[in-house]
């Protein structure tokens, strides 16, 4: 077996404990089997091959809790100038350019390729794909962490979901399947998804709250969404508001009955307390998409009430159509700005535990412990106080001298 190795850095940030100033992390085999000040590693682990990296800091590496892979090649429609006015705005003239581009074939698959190498040469060890091709199966063999590829199923109207429930049926068990949102897909489809995900014992992540205007139709069947579903044909009466209030989209689902810890609310930026209280007590996951949010201006999530309540959400980018840059750094230095009363340890712990435990991946990663794999970063830094909480990387959200430890 081979010998442990100490690496020494200036600073280590395990996430789980404070920041440790001249650290020592002990690895041997790809797995953390100690740290702390590295005398004290360092007389633990007398006999271990030293390794020094001056002026940085050792970070696990990112969890990147949701992106769309497939849609990376309409980067495009995130880089323009001006913004969609509405939010079925966005999404008819996605909808509009990916019938012209594509959905499938080679110009979709290498801008995938590209933007999920470029998430691992960012410093993302793990990330969960939602897709509604199988384009994130054919690019993720090679990936050097764990990709989640979950195939997105939806339809509101009868006709949509039972074609939707007969494409399920059609799939193996090995391939993981979830729904796309409350507004787009039907109570029964949704159900059925979770039923089987709960079957196969696999996350279940689900748009929740991104727009305010979904409380309209899930709530009373009516709005800009249901105007944007009659235009496309998507309309036929079948859907059944829940009637509700104060708690919209969350107390819909909970009434589903698909609220659980294995389920992953995406957005969730139009909660309020009522809906908060429900998510803590079903103890869901949650994953904020600050970029997106800001793109389509559609809000900020409730990220301090969230934090109250004891949901540490995960953060994910979404995709290039609604995020002019899929970079974790970027997201997290949004969410400096937007909640300048979090503080940077929190921010990175969602970018971190918060995402790893959204995915089912603490065991392995979003924090240095022993026995957590070692998928570290060694960072170029300069000062780092934790007592103010001060990240140097959480400045300008581009972190560029990064690399694997």
């Amino acid at each position: 077996m081979p010998s442990p190795v100490l690496h020494r850095a200036s600073w280590l940030v395990p996430v789980s404990r404070p920041v440790i100033r001249d650290g020592g992390l002990v690895v041997q085999e790809g797995i953390i089997l100690d740290l702390g000040p590295f005398e004290v590693m360092q007389a633990r682990f007398s006999g271990a091959a030293v390794q020094t990296h001056p002026d940085t800091l050792l970070l696990p590496g990112l969890i990147n809790a949701h992106i769309h892979l497939e849609l990376s090649h309409l980067g495009f429609l995130a880089r323009r100038q001006q913004r969609p006015a509405t939010f079925t705005g966005w999404i008819e003239e996605m909808l509009r350019e990916r019938e012209r581009h594509g959905a499938t074939g080679s110009q979709v698959t290498a801008a995938a390729r590209e933007v999920l190498a470029r998430q691992h040469r960012d410093g993302v060890i793990a990330l969960a794909d939602i897709g509604n091709t199988d384009t994130c199966l054919e690019i993720q063999p090679g990936f050097p962490g764990v990709v989640q590829s979950y195939l997105e199923l939806l339809g509101l109207s009868r006709a949509a979901a039972e074609r939707s429930l007969a494409v399920l049926a059609g799939q193996d068990d090995s391939r993981m399947c979830t729904a796309h949102a409350p507004y787009s897909t039907h109570r029964q489809l949704i159900v059925a998804l979770k039923e089987r995900a709960r079957r196969l014992g696999h996350r279940f992540p689900i748009h929740v709250a991104e727009p305010a205007v979904e409380e309209e139709l899930v709530c009373h069947g009516r709005g800009e969404i249901a105007d944007f579903l009659r235009r496309r044909g998507f309309w036929d009466g079948s859907f059944q508001p829940a009637g509700i209030d104060n708690a919209g989209s969350v107390q819909y689902l909970d009434q589903l009955g698909v609220l659980d810890s294995d389920t992953l609310c995406v957005h969730c930026v139009h909660v309020r307390e009522e809906a908060i209280q429900i998510m803590a007590r079903q103890q869901v996951r949650i994953c904020l998409c600050p970029g997106s949010n800001r793109f389509l201006g559609v809000g900020k999530a409730p990220v301090a009430d969230f934090l109250a309540a004891g949901l540490l959400p995960a953060l994910g980018t979404d995709s290039l159509t609604s995020n002019p840059e899929v970079s974790l750094w970027r997201e997290m230095h949004i969410l400096r700005q937007d909640h300048p009363a979090i503080s940077d340890r929190n921010i990175v712990a969602m970018a971190t535990l918060g995402g790893a435990r959204a995915l089912g991946l603490e065991q392995d990663y979003g924090t240095l412990e022993p026995g957590r794999r070692a998928a570290v970063l060694a960072i170029a830094a300069g000062e780092v106080h934790d007592g103010d909480q001060v990240y140097p990387f959480l400045t300008d959200g581009r972190q560029k001298q990064i690399t694997w430890m």
